[in-house]
């Protein structure tokens, strides 16, 4: 196949593309920018090399959702932040962690189809509401992270992996599994 014919077959996918798809590569990208630049307006000193490893690996975590770049995209932003940034909790770092969930979340749901396949809107509908749920559950959990942390309560390790581990059951109810359903 030469490069003539493999641009038709991509152009001819990209045009059998459905809209979930673009919905959650679309999501991917608003979401990755939002968490590659916010960090960067932050008073601070962040490095260099934050941002441009950030954004080669958001170019390939919307190509390639099902890639490694997803997971290494989360991990250079996290680490960009934890390695400069103050140890307040401040708006910007919600915002950034809201953010690199929903690059997690739309990585997953994109990953889990071609780029090409044609899904029914009731697919994105199903992700919806374990999507919300984990949105709205993730700045309450780093809110009382933070404070348990701050209150020097004993067993604050303890009270944060409990409230992860509740938020985390909340989402997997949500997305209405069951324990033992297999889906054929």
């Amino acid at each position: 196949m030469n490069s003539a014919e493999k641009v038709t077959q991509w152009l001819s996918q990209a045009q059998a593309t459905g809209t979930a798809t673009w919905a959650s590569r679309a999501a991917i990208v608003v979401a990755g920018v939002v968490a590659l630049t916010l960090p960067g307006l932050q008073p601070w000193d962040q490095m260099d090399a934050i941002p441009i490893a950030g954004a080669v690996l958001l170019v390939a975590t919307v190509l390639l959702p099902d890639s490694l770049a997803a997971l290494l995209f989360l991990i250079v932003v996290s680490l960009g932040w934890l390695m400069r940034a103050p140890s307040d909790l401040t708006w910007a770092l919600v915002v950034t962690g809201i953010a690199l969930l929903v690059v997690h979340l739309a990585a997953a749901f994109a990953g889990q189809i071609p780029s090409y396949a044609v899904v029914n809107r009731q697919a994105l509908r199903r992700w919806l509401l374990p999507a919300t749920v984990a949105l709205l559950l993730g700045p309450v959990v780093a809110v009382a992270a933070a404070v348990v942390r701050g209150a020097d309560v004993s067993g604050s390790l303890l009270v944060t992996v409990a409230a992860l581990a509740a938020a985390t059951g909340a989402v997997w109810f949500a997305s209405g599994q069951s324990v033992g359903a297999r889906e054929d």
